[in-house]
């Protein structure tokens, strides 16, 4: 293939992305409210589009879920397994969207919609490229598997799980695991010039953490020394107030090498003494919240409530704190962070809801290098380091299933267009879906050579 960056799109394949966005496959934690008709649509629609994949791939569905296996021309060890995910999160207010977001709009320059970037283009995108390699009879010289979830926004517990667990049972462990969570950014690393390609080498765990606190209750003209709700804002406050500490993890400090080239000279000098200068390193990352994020466990407070009359003293409060937890710290640190400097046996605090430890980090290898090496040859002229995804994604319940995990995909993206992410006017420009697009094509005209696998040997 040519060695150039990616016009756009033409409408025939625009359009195909356009409809899997109009298929309003949205997650929510309240079961009765499951959109099986529209991931019906959404099966459907993927059918009669990719005949090639649907006739060639072998497909197992886990509700929703989609896992197909693509055998391998050669036996041995799985070459990749590529994730995605079919739902997408609720739309807040759909009347400040300048398309209605599950109206699939399409003009000169983007496919508008919910999904678009998160993370129908992907799973999309993989199956366009799929679908030419067998048009041209390209196959994969060992066996290579997609597993698109059906619940990634909601914890992926009927869907990544179930398919990563079944995959564990058939012995599967791949070279490569491939999911979203970084991008290409343009204008956010402060201080580079270059965009600059986030190829993830693992996320933050995650943990919500439940406050109660139990009182007697009364007439507000006659409180004592302390309210229920005035006692969980003091312990919200501790705990707001005393984050957990900062800390220079392997893969930040890998990250923050491979970005020195390209910064300015007093950064540079500053990185290249990163071994004595550590916590400098990481107080300045803490200065900015993008930047806080990879070098401390997040404290988030997000819910408080309590009291039902304003002359009544409150019987109960309570409050959330969401937590996203680096390398090297744990739920059960949480937990004991927060009891520690809340000082209150009087305040209750428990786990709730879903928690998961942070994942594994591996350094980076042949994989990952094909990886930034696909990255570079479909966007020239970028800066390719590594890093932590912030948030959750289904990678997380497959990191025993491959050697190397990485989340990237190569989409351009400046800060107004992260903002539309689980925003408003989510969207992705035609040029951007080509590169989606280019790049997995390019990734399969890899795995079919077993690039990944010589160059381990």
């Amino acid at each position: 293939m040519p060695e150039t960056t990616p016009a756009g799109v033409d409408d025939r394949v625009a359009e195909r992305l356009a409809a899997a966005l109009r298929c309003a496959t949205v997650s929510t934690e309240d079961s009765t409210d499951a959109a099986d008709a529209a991931f019906e649509q959404l099966a459907a629609h993927l059918e009669r589009s990719f005949p090639l994949v649907h006739a060639e791939l072998e497909l197992e569905l886990f509700g929703h879920s989609r896992l197909y296996r693509w055998p391998g021309v050669e036996p041995g060890p799985a070459c990749a397994i590529l994730l995605a995910h079919q739902d997408v999160v609720p739309v807040d207010d759909a009347r400040r969207w300048t398309h209605p977001p599950f109206d699939g709009v399409v003009d000169d320059e983007f496919v508008w919609g919910r999904g678009a970037i998160d993370d129908k283009s992907r799973l999309v995108a993989i199956l366009e490229a799929v679908e030419s390699a067998l048009a041209e009879g390209v196959r994969p010289r060992h066996t290579l598997y997609l597993a698109f979830g059906h619940d990634e926004e909601i914890f992926g517990d009927a869907g990544a799980v179930r398919m990563a667990d079944h995959l564990r049972r058939e012995g599967v462990h791949a070279e490569l695991l491939l999911d979203e969570g970084g991008v290409i950014t343009d204008g956010v690393a402060d201080g580079v010039d270059l965009p600059v390609a986030s190829i993830m080498l693992g996320e933050k765990g995650y943990a919500t953490v439940r406050l109660r606190v139990q009182e007697t209750g009364g007439h507000s003209s006659m409180p004592g020394r302390q309210t229920a709700v005035g006692r969980i804002a003091r312990a919200v406050g501790r705990i707001q107030d005393h984050p957990m500490p900062l800390r220079l993890t392997p893969v930040i400090a890998d990250m923050l090498t491979r970005l020195r080239a390209v910064m300015p000279e007093t950064r540079r000098r500053l990185l290249g003494i990163a071994g004595l200068a550590g916590p400098m390193i990481t107080r300045i990352m803490a200065a900015r919240p993008q930047t806080e994020a990879l070098v401390r466990t997040t404290t988030a407070p997000t819910v408080i409530s309590g009291g039902v009359k304003a002359n009544v003293l409150p019987q109960r409060a309570e409050a959330l704190v969401n937590f996203r937890i680096l390398p090297g710290d744990s739920v059960a640190g949480v937990l004991a962070h927060c009891r520690k400097v809340i000082r209150d046996p009087g305040v209750q605090v428990e786990l709730v809801g879903m928690s998961s430890e942070p994942s594994q980090t591996t350094a980076p290898g042949p994989a990952f290098e094909l990886v930034a090496r696909l990255a570079e040859t479909v966007v020239p002229g970028i800066a390719v380091t590594t890093g932590l995804v912030p948030g959750a994604t289904d990678s997380r319940h497959y990191d025993d299933l491959a050697a190397t995990r990485c989340n990237f995909a190569p989409i351009v993206l400046t800060q107004d267009d992260l903002a539309t992410i689980h925003g408003t006017d989510e969207r992705i420009s035609r040029v951007n879906y080509a590169r989606l697009i280019e790049f997995n094509r390019r990734l399969i005209e890899e795995l079919a050579h077993g690039s990944t696998r010589e160059e381990r040997r």
